[in-house]
């Protein structure tokens, strides 16, 4: 029997899932390996879901955006969904989730997936699972990387939505607020606004009063441009330092669901200002189409290493670009919590003095 590895997607979606699926394949079919990929995130190893992929599985997949295996956030074996008498409880399926990988013959799987994806992982090696991590999300907030694949893709989204929103906030002399992705880390609010020449980009790193951004708003209408452009990060607090909630779903591993900090500081312009102030939510068209050429390579390099370090049985690693190279950090070394945009960063330096504001001063 030919040596097996699996591969799996969790957590969000992301453009750039498909082109790792794609190069980790093709990386350890060239080695003489089969690869099952689980459908479902963690849920196919639970369920023993899966599929065969070989060439003809990943053909035409470098472009796509998705993931063909399916995703899923909710999955994780040691609290895993089940319905009993209708009704909802979690019951402990890490005995079946390790069965299926020893009756495929399986060595060991590759992860593809965020914070949450990560932690379930490093969990899971615990009860004998051998798996390597493709750190994943279109935030950007994952440390231990410079960048993780799907970031560019939503960044150029973003800076699409604001290009458009330029011309019509120009034309009817408005103020043109737009809430982007991100969580509780500004980085796509930053790249975006710079890059879509934005004159007023709200992070949840930088606190922010109203009477900086109005000030901001009506300085460019004394100086002959009676419109202005504002971005905010879907994390980003009110003035007094609260978080904007659009929901709670207790049940949830992820209970707080961001939303509606656009349409506050959009409300509060209009009142500070007096200009007609509209609100745009881009939400999930971030997290979706083609990928872009920088992110198809990214998850290239990313998808290959990973098979490198499977089928040489390099297992409890992250795979990650650091200064340019792709490495491998074992998960004892993976550092903890959520990369936040430092108010220092020189992207933010260089913001600021290209007049930008940032509501802070």
């Amino acid at each position: 029997m030919r040596r097996r590895i699996g591969i799996l997607s969790a957590g969000g979606d992301c453009p750039g899932i498909n082109a790792v699926i794609r190069a980790a394949t093709k990386a350890a079919l060239r080695k003489g390996f089969e690869v099952y990929g689980f459908l479902g995130g963690y849920g196919g190893l639970v369920e023993k879901a899966y599929r065969v992929l070989d060439e003809a599985a990943i053909s035409g997949l470098l472009h796509r955006g998705g993931t063909v295996l399916g995703s899923n956030n909710r999955y994780n074996p040691m609290r895993y969904p089940v319905t009993i008498d209708g009704q909802t409880v979690f019951k402990d399926c890490t005995k079946e989730a390790m069965e299926t990988i020893e009756e495929l013959g399986i060595e060991g799987i590759i992860a593809i997936g965020g914070d949450g994806t990560l932690a379930v992982t490093k969990d899971m090696a615990a009860y004998g699972l051998k798996a390597v991590t493709v750190p994943k999300t279109i935030d950007n907030d994952l440390h231990d990387t410079d960048q993780t694949f799907g970031f560019d893709t939503a960044v150029q989204t973003a800076t699409e939505a604001l290009d458009k929103l330029h011309t019509t906030a120009e034309s009817h002399h408005r103020v043109m607020v737009l809430e982007v992705m991100g969580r509780s880390a500004g980085w796509i609010a930053l790249m975006s606004g710079v890059a879509g020449g934005a004159d007023v980009i709200l992070i949840p790193e930088i606190p922010w009063n109203i009477d900086a951004v109005a000030r901001k708003i009506l300085d460019r209408k004394k100086n002959g441009k009676p419109f202005s452009i504002v971005v905010v990060a879907e994390g980003t607090p009110d003035p007094e330092g609260k978080l904007v909630i659009r929901k709670r779903i207790e049940e949830s591993h992820e209970p707080i669901r961001l939303g509606g900090i656009g349409q506050l500081v959009g409300d509060l312009i209009e009142e500070r200002t007096g200009i007609e102030t509209r609100v745009t939510v881009l939400g999930h068209i971030q997290r979706g189409g083609s990928p872009t050429p920088f992110d198809r390579v990214l998850a290239t390099r990313l998808g290959v290493e990973a098979a490198e370090r499977a089928t040489r049985g390099e297992w409890g690693v992250m795979v990650c670009l650091r200064k340019g190279e792709i490495e491998a950090i074992p998960f004892d070394q993976i550092t903890p919590g959520t990369k936040h945009v430092p108010p220092d960063h020189h992207l933010v330096l260089a913001a600021k003095a290209c007049g930008i504001s940032f509501g802070d001063e």
